[in-house]
């Protein structure tokens, strides 16, 4: 299958920082609240903040309960799994 170019433009966007490839690996499949992406993918919870809050302005993931201060949940948009099937 052929990918738009708009699909391609968003694969680099994630794979031009191995911050956003493995937060949004880490989100393949699940729901998860930064400090379990920061442990999964080996990346320090303060960078976590700043990735998801770059891929939710690409909307690729979304956070799910966002009127919470802590433990918000955040899972890929049916874009960012997309994104995640083509790296």
């Amino acid at each position: 299958m052929e990918l738009s170019d708009e699909m391609l433009t968003e694969i680099s966007y994630v794979e031009i920082s191995k911050y956003r490839t493995k937060t949004m690996k880490s989100l393949e499949g699940e729901v998860l609240i930064p400090s379990q992406i920061a442990r999964n993918s080996g990346i320090r919870t303060n960078h976590i903040s700043k990735v998801l809050s770059e891929l939710k302005s690409h909307e690729l993931v979304e956070c799910i309960n966002p009127e919470v201060r802590k433990g918000r949940l955040y899972r890929l948009t049916n874009k960012g799994e997309e994104v995640v099937n083509n790296i």
